[in-house]
C-alpha cells in the first residue's frame, strides 16, 4: 500500500484528531501514587461529549457543542490518560460495518478492501493501529464487539449501567452501554475499573454487584445449536479451533438452543422497540431527516409508525424471552458465540447494506437486551489474512470473570497485538478477582519436546512444568518426517490403523505460548489432540501433505521409542 493511500485510510478513522491531545491529570488524590492510567492516550467515538468539540455522531447537521466532557471522558481523565481525538462511526451509532458516515469509510485493520465493523469503526481501527491505547466506542446491537472481532483487538461490552452514558448521544438509550477497546484485555479491565461508577445524571446508571470469583477450574461453555457463517468456511474452521481452545482451557461444551435468543436479537429492529432509535433523536430527525443518509434514515423513521401499546407489546414479549432463557445459566458458566460470522467487502457492503449488515450482528444483537455482560477476544487468523474473534457472554456482573476467561484465551492463541505486530505482554491479574485462574494452558508434545529430548530445553526454559504422562486416544499415527534437525514426528488423527501414542502434557505459562509456539516450524501446528481419557488437549499436529513418503513408526508406540529402536539398530550394525 502506498503510503499516502495509507494515509487516506487512517484519516478515515478520525473525524477531529486533536493537534495537542487534552492532558489527563498528573497526580490523584493520593501522594506518590501513580495514576492508573497515566502515560496513555486514547480516543473517543464522534457520539461521547468532548468539552468544547464538536459532538456530530457523524450528521454534520447534528453538531451538538457541548461545555462538559461526558462522564465517562472526564473519568479517563481524572486517571491520568490523555484524549487525542474524536472516532468516526456509523451514523447516529447505527450500524455494524463502518461505511454509514459521511466523512468516509473506515476500513479494515488489515486489509482496507473489507469492512471494519461498526459503529465503532474509527475506535477499532485506531487502536488496531496501534495510533492510541485504548478507544471508547458504544455498544447497543453489538458495536463494541464486531469491529473488534474484526480487527484483532480486545472489546469489553460492560454490563449495562456499569458506566455512564451521560454526554453520549443515545442510539437505544435503555440498552445503550460505552464499550472500551484495547489490544489487550488487562488495559480494557484497568480503563473499565477507571471508567466505572454510578452516575444520578444518567436514568440507566446502576450499582451491579460484581462477581468476585473467576470460573471454575473445569466449567462449561454454551455453544448455539444452531450457528450460520453464512457460507464463510474459513470463519466456521476457526470456530472449531476455538471451541477446541476452550475444552484445553478446562472447559466443557454444551449445546444451548439458540432460537430464542435469536428472536430476543430480532425485537431490537423487527419490532416497536425500534422506536426507541428515534425517540433518541426525534427532535433532529423530524426538523432535518433529509440530513440523515441511507439506510440509517429509513432505520430512524420507521420508529415512527408504532404506537405506545405496540412498545408495551414488544417489551413483555422481550420480558418472556428472558424468563424463557433464564434457565440455560443452570447449564452454563459461560456462554460462546463467533464475535461476526464472516467478513464482507467494503464493495459487498455498499451492495447489500441492510441484509449484510444485519449478518454481521448474528450473534450480538440480544445481549444488551438481555442484560448480559460480553467480551470478545481475538482467537485467531485465518488462512487469508484476516482476524477472527470469539465473544465470551455472562450474566451482568460477570465482567471480572469474564475477563480472567478472556485473557488465559487471547494469550493461549500466541496471536500479535491487533495490526502492529508487537507480541503481547505478560498477562495480568484481574484486579478485585479472588482466587484467579492459573495462567498456564497445558500442551501435550509427542516428540523432540519430550523430557530428555533434544528440544526439551525450550519448554524448561519457558517455565513450563510436566502435568503427566500419557497416551492419545487409539486413533493416531505417528510418522517420522524426512530432513528434519533435530529428528522430529508428526502427528495425525486416523481413521483407520491408528494406535495410542505416547505423550507428555505441559503447563506452560501464557506468556509464554506466544514464544514457545514461535519456534515450532512448519508443517507442524497447533492443534487439538485427544487424550486416552477422552480429555482433548493443545498439541502439535502435522499438515497432512508433509506425511507424503514419511516413515509410519505408529507401531513403536511413541517417538521415544522409535528414537531408541533407531539407536539399538545402529549399535548391533556397528558391533556386524
Amino acid at each position: 500500500m502506498m503510503v499516502h493511500e495509507h494515509n487516506a485510510l487512517t484519516a478515515a478513522a478520525w473525524i477531529a484528531k486533536f493537534a495537542v491531545p487534552v492532558p489527563g491529570a498528573e497526580t490523584g488524590d493520593t501522594p506518590g501514587v501513580t495514576l492508573p492510567l497515566a502515560g496513555l492516550r486514547f480516543a473517543v467515538k464522534d457520539n461521547i461529549d468532548v468539552a468544547g468539540v464538536p459532538t456530530t455522531a457523524a450528521c454534520p447537521a447534528f453538531d451538538r457543542r457541548p461545555t462538559a466532557h461526558a462522564a465517562v471522558v472526564q473519568r479517563l481523565l481524572e486517571a491520568g490518560a490523555s484524549l487525542a481525538g474524536k472516532t468516526n462511526l456509523d451514523q447516529f451509532a447505527c450500524g455494524l460495518n463502518g461505511t454509514r458516515s459521511p466523512y468516509g469509510e473506515v476500513p479494515n485493520a488489515f486489509d482496507p478492501r473489507y469492512v471494519s465493523g461498526g459503529s465503532s469503526s474509527g475506535s477499532a481501527y485506531v487502536v488496531a493501529a496501534g495510533e492510541v491505547d485504548f478507544a471508547l466506542g458504544t455498544d447497543t446491537a453489538g458495536s463494541g464487539r464486531v469491529p473488534a472481532g474484526l480487527n484483532n483487538i480486545v472489546g469489553l461490552k460492560p454490563s449495562r449501567g456499569l458506566l455512564s452514558t451521560f454526554g453520549v448521544v443515545p442510539a437505544a438509550q435503555s440498552a445503550d452501554c460505552v464499550s472500551i477497546f484495547a489490544r489487550t484485555v488487562a488495559l480494557a479491565v484497568d480503563v473499565m475499573l477507571a471508567a466505572a461508577g454510578h452516575d444520578p445524571r444518567d436514568p440507566y446508571s446502576r450499582d451491579i454487584a460484581m462477581h468476585r470469583r473467576p470460573l471454575p477450574a473445569r466449567f462449561c461453555f454454551g455453544v448455539p445449536d444452531t450457528l450460520s457463517f453464512f457460507g464463510d468456511a474459513a470463519a466456521e474452521e476457526a470456530f472449531r479451533d476455538a471451541q477446541a481452545r476452550l475444552v484445553a482451557l478446562g472447559g466443557t461444551a454444551v449445546t444451548i438452543p439458540y432460537a430464542p435468543l435469536a428472536e430476543a436479537a430480532a425485537l431490537l429492529y423487527e419490532s416497536a422497540l425500534v422506536a426507541e432509535r428515534y425517540a433518541a433523536v426525534r427532535e433532529f430527525f423530524d426538523a432535518h431527516a433529509d440530513e440523515v443518509i441511507e439506510p440509517v434514515r429509513s432505520i430512524l423513521a420507521s420508529g415512527k409508525s408504532y404506537t405506545a401499546a405496540d412498545v408495551f407489546e414488544a417489551q413483555t414479549q422481550l420480558r418472556a424471552i428472558a424468563q424463557q432463557v433464564e434457565p440455560m445459566w443452570r447449564d452454563i458458566d459461560v456462554l460462546l458465540v463467533p464475535t461476526a460470522p464472516t467478513h464482507y467487502t467494503r464493495d459487498q457492503m455498499r451492495a447489500d447494506p441492510v441484509v449484510l449488515n444485519r449478518n454481521l450482528g448474528a450473534y450480538t444483537n440480544f445481549v444488551n437486551l438481555l442484560d448480559y455482560a460480553a467480551l470478545s477476544v481475538p482467537s485467531s487468523l485465518r488462512a487469508d489474512g484476516l482476524p477472527f474473534g470469539i465473544t465470551l457472554i455472562g450474566p451482568s456482573g460477570s465482567d471480572l470473570a469474564l475477563a480472567d476467561l478472556g485473557q488465559r484465551y487471547h494469550h493461549a492463541t500466541g496471536l500479535t497485538q491487533g495490526a502492529t505486530g508487537l507480541p503481547l505482554p505478560a498477562p495480568r491479574a484481574v484486579p478485585g478477582l479472588a482466587n484467579p485462574a492459573p495462567q498456564t494452558m497445558p500442551i501435550a508434545v509427542v516428540g523432540a519436546h519430550l523430557s530428555g529430548m533434544p528440544l526439551n530445553g525450550q519448554l524448561c526454559e519457558r517455565g513450563a512444568t510436566l502435568l503427566r504422562t500419557t497416551t492419545t486416544a487409539p486413533t493416531y499415527r505417528l510418522f517420522a518426517l524426512p530432513g528434519t534437525t533435530p529428528p522430529k514426528p508428526g502427528l495425525q488423527r486416523s481413521a483407520e490403523g491408528g494406535g495410542a501414542i505416547a505423550l507428555e502434557v505441559w503447563a506452560v505459562p501464557i506468556a509464554q505460548v506466544g514464544s514457545f509456539l514461535a519456534l515450532i516450524p512448519p508443517p507442524l501446528g497447533l492443534g487439538s489432540v485427544e487424550l486416552a481419557d477422552g480429555s482433548w488437549v493443545h498439541g502439535f499436529i502435522c499438515e497432512g501433505h508433509a506425511l507424503t513418503g514419511a516413515q509410519d513408526v505408529t507401531h513403536h508406540g511413541g517417538w521415544r521409542a522409535y528414537v531408541a529402536s533407531r539407536a539399538t539398530a545402529t549399535a548391533t550394525t556397528t558391533a556386524d
